[in-house]
């Protein structure tokens, strides 16, 4: 069996925001520093959304920094230090979903405790909340942070969002932060499974007509997949060429375009991507760098670029798409 890449990718309608409750006794209130760089005490954090006013939100938390960053449309607009889970409730690194916010949480688990501005990543247990920042892992999964921090993220984020976790440092790639590794285990079992023909693809967008897509590349399978709201809409044959693996990578689309040919479908506009990669395994590399090495049936490239909005991810792997047991987290622990 192989370690694969997490995708949650389910979505429910959104909730109402209600007026901000005051943090529990037992929740870092946060201190705000004026510091956009450098170490964060715990419990410090920083916030600048004017730096970018609107497009997708991406999140990346590095567990060995015990940091999260913020991203809008690729800009910095916030980071703070976090806590994640302690030696024996280890946070899975991998890419996840915002499938559901709660402004009022309590943990189903552990005695109802609070969890204030709740972000759920998994249904078997990972989530976004403010909590106790000690300064180092101390929670059972969760990403915890400090309350004005979480109160901030949680009206600046939406459902179907991005959220990265890695578990090892690597320097700082373009427009991204310190994600790591993004490999996690999970049970992804994709329902188009029978092998395609070359140049041949599958496209049933009626299956899930509206919400954000996740494209996975697997250039063991030499196929793409195309996923929206978590259900299969799509997927084509890839030829891959040149030498070397592709690596495993992470890219976002943001708002906006260029005025030249997308290398993805040449009668349409070039995009904005956000890049988040592996640089541990070598340098950064761009989407259009590893679109040079892939080639997919020219008509699904079109239908696919006319269904991508901004905040769609792509993932790149080299790993299969086979069934593996998930790791068993308990429901929502603090």
């Amino acid at each position: 069996m192989q370690r694969l890449l997490l995708l949650c990718l389910s979505l429910l309608a959104a909730l109402p925001l209600a007026d901000a409750m005051a943090p529990p006794a037992s929740h870092t209130k946060g201190s705000p520093t004026g510091k956009a760089t450098g170490k964060l005490k715990p419990g410090e954090y920083w916030w600048a959304p004017y730096a970018s006013q609107s497009g997708p939100v991406v999140v990346l938390v590095s567990v060995p920094l015990q940091v999260m960053h913020v991203y809008r449309n690729g800009v910095l607009v916030g980071r703070a230090a976090v806590s994640t889970g302690a030696k024996g409730h280890t946070t899975p690194s991998g890419v996840f979903t915002i499938l559901e916010k709660e402004q009022s949480h309590y943990s189903k688990t552990y005695n109802n405790a609070p969890m204030p501005n709740m972000q759920r990543l998994t249904w078997n247990g990972i989530a976004m909340h403010s909590g106790q920042l000690p300064g180092y892992p101390a929670s059972h999964g969760c990403i915890r942070m400090p309350y004005d921090f979480s109160v901030l993220l949680y009206k600046l984020t939406e459902k179907g969002g991005t959220v990265v976790i890695g578990d090892e440092t690597c320097r700082q790639p373009h427009l991204a932060a310190n994600p790591g590794m993004l490999l996690a285990p999970t049970d992804f079992n994709p329902v188009m499974v029978t092998p395609l023909s070359k140049n041949t693809y599958d496209w049933f967008p009626a299956r899930s007509p509206g919400g954000p897509i996740t494209v996975l590349l697997s250039s063991t399978d030499r196929t793409l997949y195309v996923y929206r709201n978590g259900i299969p809409i799509g997927r084509a044959a890839a030829e891959i060429s040149g030498p070397g693996n592709l690596g495993d990578h992470v890219f976002t689309l943001l708002d906006g375009i260029y005025e030249k040919p997308s290398w993805w479908a040449p009668d349409r506009a070039m995009r904005q991507w956000m890049t988040v990669t592996n640089a541990a395994k070598g340098s950064d590399i761009r989407i259009e760098d590893l679109a040079k090495r892939v080639r997919v049936n020219p008509e699904f490239s079109t239908k696919l670029y006319d269904a991508l909005t901004p905040g769609a991810t792509v993932i790149v792997t080299d790993q299969a798409l086979v069934r593996k047991a998930s790791r068993d987290f308990t429901i929502l622990s603090n």
